[in-house]
């Protein structure tokens, strides 16, 4: 009975690409075509599209002016998108094949919440799916799937993943190099923009502001009143930069500068700017204790991963897969 069911698919798919190939008069012109099957269900290259839509105006800015890695990372995305959907039809047959049942009410709150989160309301998701030619139902039934596919991640792959301590160290030890930092300094800023009718002003009041810092005026204080720049509400704080952050012209400022130095005023193109460092720390590891909880998810992000890809490669095992 599978053998005739497959065979069946095959036959339906043959039929397709030949209709894919040929318009109404018969010449050549590819609108769609079978990029994989997966048990009974036919994944087209339209289904690929609507997948990677959203990322092929980003690649095409990016790689726009290399005709080559364009293609590559295209391909690239495509490729991605096709096992994401194998993986997604994989796990909505088991569903199936285990005979569960997801209640109507379930879909229905899981439908609304995603409207008032994401719409505000039905009439603008309505309008929303006509303009990427969907339908309410075809909305309703993704919010089916992502729910199915969600129930069964959580169900084969525990959330409660263990990691020792011992394996936290051992990572540690084996990438210390990941938790290098450079030479910081705690920075405060403050920026005066320049315009060409009042850049003397400008300048002038930049030295003024120096003296008053260098006499005892708080800087903090001075940078909340006089500074143009996006710290402003913080008292021109940057807090702990490396010398990466800052533009190279305000960071060989900013490194020759000893804690609680107020920095002569620097004049660029676009502005005249002022720093204080706070203080200074040298480039180091940062320790164990400060990075455990990152390390820790990390651990956990990985096993987790492997999980999934073992759980896959189990329901692939026992599947029909074809790739064209």
């Amino acid at each position: 009975m599978l053998k005739m069911k497959r065979a069946l698919v095959l036959f339906v798919i043959c039929v397709f690409n030949l209709a894919a190939w040929f318009g109404a008069n018969g010449a050549p012109q590819l609108v769609d075509g079978i990029a994989v099957i997966v048990n009974d269900k036919v994944i087209t290259y339209n289904d690929v599209q609507r997948l990677v839509g959203p990322s092929l105006d980003v690649l095409s800015r990016q790689y726009g002016n290399n005709t080559e890695l364009l293609r590559e990372k295209l391909a690239e995305v495509q490729r991605s998108a096709i096992e994401q959907l194998v993986e997604r039809e994989l796990i909505l047959h088991e569903f199936k094949e285990k005979g569960y049942n997801l209640p109507e009410s379930i879909i229905e709150d899981e439908v609304q919440r995603r409207i008032r989160e994401n719409y505000g309301d039905r009439s603008r998701l309505i309008k929303t799916l006509q303009s990427k030619g969907r339908t309410y139902e075809d909305y309703r039934k993704g919010v089916r799937e992502d729910i199915i596919i969600d129930s069964l991640r959580r169900k084969h792959i525990s959330s409660e993943i263990i990691i020792s301590p011992q394996k936290i160290e051992n990572y540690y030890q084996e990438n210390k190099d990941k938790f290098e930092v450079g030479d910081q300094v705690n920075l405060r800023i403050i920026v005066l923009g320049r315009d060409a009718g009042s850049d003397d002003v400008s300048r002038a009041l930049a030295e003024e502001i120096v003296e008053k810092a260098r006499g005892g005026s708080s800087f903090q204080m001075l940078a909340s009143v006089y500074s143009e720049g996006s710290q402003k509400s913080q008292g021109g704080s940057w807090g702990w930069v490396e010398r990466s952050v800052l533009r190279s012209d305000l960071a060989e400022v900013a490194f020759e500068l000893e804690p609680g130095q107020v920095s002569n005023v620097i004049e660029t193109p676009d502005a005249f700017y002022i720093m204080k460092v706070e203080d200074i720390m040298e480039a180091h590891v940062r320790p164990l204790s400060e990075v455990r909880d990152q390390i820790e998810q990390t651990l956990k992000d990985t096993e987790r991963a492997r999980l999934e890809d073992q759980w896959i490669e189990r329901l692939k095992e026992k599947s029909f897969i074809r790739y064209f």
